[in-house]
């Protein structure tokens, strides 16, 4: 803590205005309000504003909203395409197969889901969360965490802002603000940065498998009125990825015109010679994708890192004056492709415990063990179980792994007794270069593919130049002694957002970071061979600023 810092009391401190933390902080409000307890709740959002940085698909299940809001139909909530059509297919290079909706297990099945935006969704679920009394703050970034003298969470400190590149106060330096709270939830997203500090200062991965990532790659595209039809979806797998590479597309028909169209890809591929935004465009030249494309335009671009190892990769949802939801601890759904009714739930939860510790003891901190219990216990916890053995299983291919999870979920529903592990962190599976084929991706036609730095420009992205770079190298020498020896520096092909340049200073290779093209996405974090990358919070209000994504 620090004595040039302003200092804000509340009982809860909400990192985060994703799904997760807005319903957290919602249902403390709703709890408090039915009580009638007064109950100080804020939320800490780095983005310039709620929805800014939130990319999903994304098809929405509306469990969570119903328990949160039984009336949700009723209210001024953002435009929902109700799903009407959904098929999936297997792509070769020229061709595809369509699965019968027959074959599908009810965990893919659509049935009563919406297509949305998860950042209009968000915008919303704010001004429901202002309504109720909720105080939200984007711009600002979580950048530390605070700690009693017995090691518990007492909050967290805002980034300071206006500090220069060489780390100097400029004349617009304002110190950062320390948010107390006498709980604290985390609901950064995927890979946060402070919930990774957090599950290494308590060891809250001990005893489960490591966490396993995909790269998700999106854009909007405002398409021939003859080729949309509201409310359909489409789901793929094959083509252009190999076998041995876990991934698949969705493609889903909002209204005007519009579709949401993007790519997931597993971290744990092998071959550092891919490039996951390459493998999108080329997707999209596919001729059953490209038809529905033609005379079409991109109107948004962005991506994001995802959490794909589910039940047993979930750290301990708890620590001393706090607690981890949403995609902060891993609770997408793999073969239902969803996570949002999941983190919601995760978030109510952890609220509801909250509030009945503060009602039996406000002045000392009590553990949030309860939440966790309740969690496993609830729908979204048994859901989760259920779909553990779907993701693991294609680390045996897409032929076996599809096998495999059919079994599992359509034979089996999730119920077989058996739990296949995940056996390494994503980046362990990266293959020496040499021992890899190489891969050369067709120049894009700017029309139906585009290059990175073009694409980014569509997302909104935005950094002051003049602040420190937010990428960390743990070691300088590492990305050429190392990364490009061994690796052909990787960094350069799985960064969505062109981030990562190998360059020639004095006759001498240098790792060059453009951080101001960052998308916040942590897929450095997550795929670096060497983990030399450390993800961190840049100034508040910076990275991409995302309309309908």
């Amino acid at each position: 803590m620090r004595s040039d810092r302003e200092k804000m009391d509340y009982d809860v401190v909400i990192v985060g205005a994703g799904p997760a933390g807005l319903s957290a902080a919602i249902k403390l409000k709703q709890l408090s309000k039915n009580n009638n307890s007064e109950l100080s709740v804020c939320i800490v959002e780095k983005g310039p504003e709620v929805g800014a940085h939130i990319l999903s698909g994304a098809v929405f299940e509306t469990r969570a909203l119903i328990e949160l809001f039984p009336n949700w139909k009723e209210m001024s909530h953002p435009k929902m395409s109700a799903v009407t059509e959904e098929k999936f297919i297997f792509l070769s290079k020229n061709k595809s197969i369509k699965l019968p909706n027959l074959l599908l297990p009810k965990t893919m099945k659509n049935h009563n889901n919406y297509i949305i935006s998860l950042a209009n969704m968000c915008r919303w679920l704010a001004e429901e969360a202002e309504k109720l009394g909720v105080e939200i703050y984007p711009g600002f970034a979580a950048k530390e965490i605070l700690y009693d003298d017995e090691g518990s969470v007492i909050g967290i400190a805002t980034g300071d802002m206006g500090v220069d590149k060489n780390f100097d106060k400029t004349p617009a330096f304002e110190a950062g603000i320390e948010l107390l709270g006498k709980y604290t939830l985390f609901a950064e997203g995927c890979r946060g940065h402070l919930g990774k500090q957090l599950i290494k200062k308590y060891n809250l991965d001990k005893g489960k498998s490591p966490q396993s990532y995909g790269i998700g790659l999106k854009e909007i595209w405002e398409i021939d009125s003859k080729n949309h039809k509201e409310g359909k979806i489409m789901h793929s797998a094959g083509w252009p990825l190999t076998n041995d590479i876990y991934g698949g597309s969705f493609l889903y028909h909002m209204d005007n015109n519009q579709i949401s169209i993007g790519f997931v890809m597993g971290l744990d591929y092998k071959n550092p010679n891919i490039s996951p935004y390459e493998e999108f465009q080329k997707f999209k030249t596919h001729p059953d994708i490209k038809k529905i494309l033609k005379n079409g335009r991109r109107i948004a671009y962005g991506a994001r890192a995802l959490n794909e190892g589910g039940y047993q990769s979930l750290p301990k949802l708890y620590f001393p004056g706090g607690a981890l939801i949403g995609c902060e601890a891993g609770t997408l759904n793999v073969p239902k492709i969803k996570g949002t009714h999941t983190a919601m739930k995760s978030g109510m939860l952890a609220s509801e415990i909250v509030f009945k510790n503060l009602q039996l003891d406000s002045s000392t901190n009590i553990s949030l063990k309860e939440y966790e219990d309740n969690f496993y216990n609830s729908w979204a916890g048994k859901e989760l179980k259920y779909a553990r053995n779907f993701r693991p299983g294609f680390k045996y291919g897409l032929v076996l792994g599809t096998l495999l999870g059919a079994i599992d979920q359509k034979l089996f529903k999730g119920k077989a007794p058996w739990t296949i592990k995940i056996g390494h962190a994503d980046h362990k599976a990266t293959k020496p270069a040499g021992a890899c084929p190489k891969v050369v991706y067709d120049k894009p036609d700017g029309v139906i593919s585009f290059d990175r730095l073009t694409n980014l420009s569509f997302s909104g992205t935005n950094h002051s130049e003049n602040q420190p770079c937010h990428l960390e190298l743990v070691n300088t020498e590492t990305p050429i002694q190392y990364n490009l020896a061994i690796y052909n520096s990787p960094e350069r092909l799985y960064c969505p957002a062109g981030v990562y340049e190998i360059v020639e200073d004095n006759n001498t290779q240098k790792l060059q970071i453009n951080s101001q093209n960052c998308l916040h996405c942590k897929t450095c974090d997550i795929k670096d061979p060497s983990q030399n990358i450390n993800w961190t919070s840049p100034e508040g209000g910076g990275g991409p600023n995302y309309p309908n994504m």
